[in-house]
């Protein structure tokens, strides 16, 4: 059975929104503990009292980042940390026997186009692959015998060229996807490498994605 500590934390981490604000000090935890005492008193079918919630809330919060220090992104030092490819196309294929060998048939029918965006992306039951669409033709032809679950079009990719040392830094990631959800930018897909953020977003959202990631980086 869940303690009254773990179903506070439980309910405080359904609210990203809620946290940040623990975090800033701006939440009077008397008053949200006055708020999530039915819950609680539901969820755990027994009385709980105030100062218990209160005492739960304190110690969370005590463990949360100041606030702004998620906010911090080091980027690479050369330009170009904020780059961007419109009208993506995204075809996810359930993974099958056959799946590695289309991919390395798509890989090749994407030589003779240098210039344009190819990423795929496999995953325990699924493959993603997000391409420019004048090239959907070739994942066609590669994946055709393949089933297709969806396909997602009139999409923009946004990536950050993040310095290697962030990988070591908590809330990175975090920090991204806070702001956009503030802004109600919804994410289609994102995708990691070593030191690259890809986000990929419906291209209605371009422009309101594009200035909430240049007010992060501090262009």
């Amino acid at each position: 059975m869940l303690s009254i500590a773990n179903k506070v934390e439980q309910l405080v981490s359904d609210s990203p929104f809620l946290i940040e604000g623990m975090a800033a000090g701006l939440i009077n935890l008397s008053e949200l503990a006055r708020q999530l005492r039915p819950q609680l008193e539901s969820d755990l079918w027994k009385p709980v009292g105030q100062a218990a919630v209160v005492m739960a809330l304190r110690r969370i919060s005590e463990r949360l980042p100041q606030a702004g220090m998620s906010a911090s992104i080091a980027l690479a030092p050369r330009t170009g940390e904020l780059t961007t490819r419109a009208d993506l196309t995204i075809s996810t294929y359930l993974l099958s026997d056959s799946s590695n060998g289309c991919q390395r048939h798509l890989l090749a029918l994407a030589e003779p186009y240098p210039g344009a965006f190819v990423t795929i992306t496999r995953g325990v039951h699924e493959m993603l692959v997000v391409c420019s669409r004048p090239l959907i033709h070739i994942v066609e032809q590669a994946f055709g015998g393949e089933r297709l679950l969806s396909r997602v079009e009139n999409l923009t990719a946004l990536t950050l060229r993040l310095n290697p040392e962030t990988c070591q830094t908590p809330g990175v990631y975090h920090a991204v996807l806070k702001r956009l959800a503030w802004d109600k930018i919804n994410v289609i897909s994102m995708m990691c490498t070593f030191s690259e953020l890809t986000i990929v977003l419906e291209q209605r959202h371009t422009g309101a994605a594009y200035s909430v990631l240049t007010q992060i980086v501090g262009h």
